[in-house]
């Protein structure tokens, strides 16, 4: 006994002499273009890049109340967002169960044995002998992390848990942007099919003046027939808008996760264009912690370096320490302190030979590492693409609806002018076609400039991570500073799927603790 007590103490010293040696790289963010860069390329001078406040609700800027109630139906019903929170809820359950690898492992178990052995004595003969014993007994392992290949792992899971969760968060982006750019297509698409029943109307009046003129002798069979050739194409554009229409209406049911076609009509109260006013930008170093995509790419490579750590420790000894406490006897009665038993074993093991695996699972380690870096610098490329990219068309955009307009005033006073004359028989039928014909096309194309200008404004708050030129909800709670240290036992206590937790994590250890700030979700 007291050789075992020794051996365990020896192990118990080492254990302690090499607590906190961890290996592998410690997590650092790259240096990408976006901090090569004080502005946007394409930023106008009246923007502001500094002293940016919290991300609000950009929806509500666009001054319509129905947009808000379902931009708030879909956050509580799409099914996108659900599964989005059910893989942050997986995340968060590997994480403990890492976290619960690195704790003791307590069990216990009870035996009843009832046994008959029947063997031959010299000059006796056979013999029986049946015996039962009961015993019961309390065991406990621990994996000393000598290298620290379990809170590596532990690190990785933690990281991997806010990627999923700024997983959660791109996609409420995502959908928020669709259910605004549906609201757009629903209100553009309403919008049209007025302007196309006025152009069906107008067609009504000029078939019967055709007509008129045709019973009087004046108009020939042709431009009759031209007449009502128009009318037609105009009837059967209103019936392809209508099913248009009524397609973005289902489409806009399903995002808001209700059943396609129970929704009642929506009111015509979006404004012919959003507000146009300057967007702060702010530096573009920002958007590597305003945009969820970002966060997610980052956090992705802190759990592949956090990877590399594990597979260096697991070339290493692994230390285990078990040890059991019990009691047995013949009969239920005997299960007292006098037949009290007890093992404790100290386990140490180590590779000396596996043909290269577990060097090639670090090197496959660095690898993976290697390629999240690179994914992370091409997303940032991408997010600054798409940033300037919308700058450049939210203003042409803007500048073609002034000018189509223009295009439509115009080409409204020339098809009023051409019928008038028509019917004074001024005028022949070929001019108002051809008026009316340019009168649709700069009707179809001052819909699509209004589309274009909303999505380009729904692009640049998407770009930008969200709405950063209006004034924090003011329902919405200051963020929360916590410098407690992460406990190894309730790393994942609070339910993640209700926080978003905007922090980088450094090191998951009850002996050091990490700086979060965390503030509620809008899902």
């Amino acid at each position: 006994m007291n050789r075992t007590v020794k051996i365990v103490s020896l192990s118990m010293a080492a254990t302690v002499g090499l607590a906190g040696c961890t290996m592998g790289p410690e997590p650092e963010r790259p240096t990408t273009a976006a901090d090569v860069g004080e502005r946007f390329v394409h930023a106008s001078e009246e923007v502001t890049v500094a002293d940016l406040p919290e991300v609000s609700p950009w929806w509500r800027t666009f001054g319509d109340e129905t947009t808000v109630e379902l931009v708030e139906l879909a956050l509580a019903n799409n099914t996108d967002l659900r599964a989005a929170a059910a893989r942050v809820l997986e995340a968060e359950a590997s994480l403990k169960k890492a976290g619960g690898a690195r704790l003791p492992q307590v069990g216990y178990g009870l035996n009843a044995t009832e046994q008959r052995n029947s063997f031959v004595l010299p000059e006796i003969g056979r013999r029986d002998i049946e015996s039962t014993t009961y015993s019961y007994n309390f065991n406990v392992s621990w994996q000393a992390d000598l290298f620290g290949r379990l809170k590596r792992t532990q690190q990785s899971q933690w990281a991997s848990l806010l990627a999923e969760e700024a997983a959660r968060e791109a996609v409420v982006h995502a959908v928020v942007a669709s259910v605004v750019r549906a609201r757009v297509l629903v209100a553009t698409a309403a919008w049209a099919l007025d302007i196309n029943r006025e152009i069906t109307r107008s067609w009504e009046a000029t078939t019967r003046t055709v007509d008129r003129r045709y019973r009087a002798g004046v108009a020939g069979a042709v431009e009759l027939h031209l007449a009502r050739e128009n009318l037609a194409s105009a009837r059967a554009s209103e019936a392809v808008i209508e099913g248009a229409l009524e397609q973005a209406r289902l489409a806009l049911d399903v995002l808001v996760g209700r059943r396609p076609g129970s929704a009642e009509m929506l009111p015509d109260t979006l404004p012919q264009l959003p507000d146009l006013d300057p967007v702060p930008l702010g530096l573009p170093a920002a958007l590597l912690d305003r945009r969820p995509d970002l966060r997610r790419a980052e956090m992705q490579l802190e759990a592949a370096t956090f990877g590399v750590g594990a597979a260096i420790a697991n070339l290493y000894p692994d230390l285990s320490l078990t040890g059991s406490i019990g009691e047995n006897g013949d009969t239920i009665n005997d299960l007292d302190i006098s037949n009290f038993v007890y093992n404790i074993v100290a386990n140490l093991t180590g590779p000396l030979f596996t043909g290269g695996q577990r060097r090639a699972d670090v090197a496959a380690a660095r690898a993976r590492a290697e390629q999240a870096a690179a994914v992370y610098a091409g997303e940032v490329l991408e997010a600054l693409r798409e940033v300037e990219e919308a700058l450049v068309l939210s203003d042409t955009s803007f500048e073609s609806f002034e000018l189509t307009t223009e295009r439509v005033a115009e080409a409204r006073a020339a098809d009023r002018l051409a019928k008038e004359r028509y019917q004074r028989g001024v005028e022949g039928l070929l001019t108002v076609l051809e008026t009316e014909r340019r009168l649709r096309l700069a009707e179809q194309a001052i819909i699509s400039n209004t589309s274009d200008v909303w999505n380009t404004r729904i692009d640049l708050f998407l770009a930008l991570g969200g709405d950063w030129g209006t004034d924090p909800d003011p329902e919405q709670p200051e963020p929360m500073t916590s410098s407690e240290p992460l406990p190894e036992d309730e790393s994942s206590s609070t339910r993640v799927e209700s926080q978003t937790v905007n922090c980088q994590l450094s090191t998951v250890d009850s002996e050091k603790g990490s700086l979060c700030q965390t503030k509620p979700s809008k899902a």
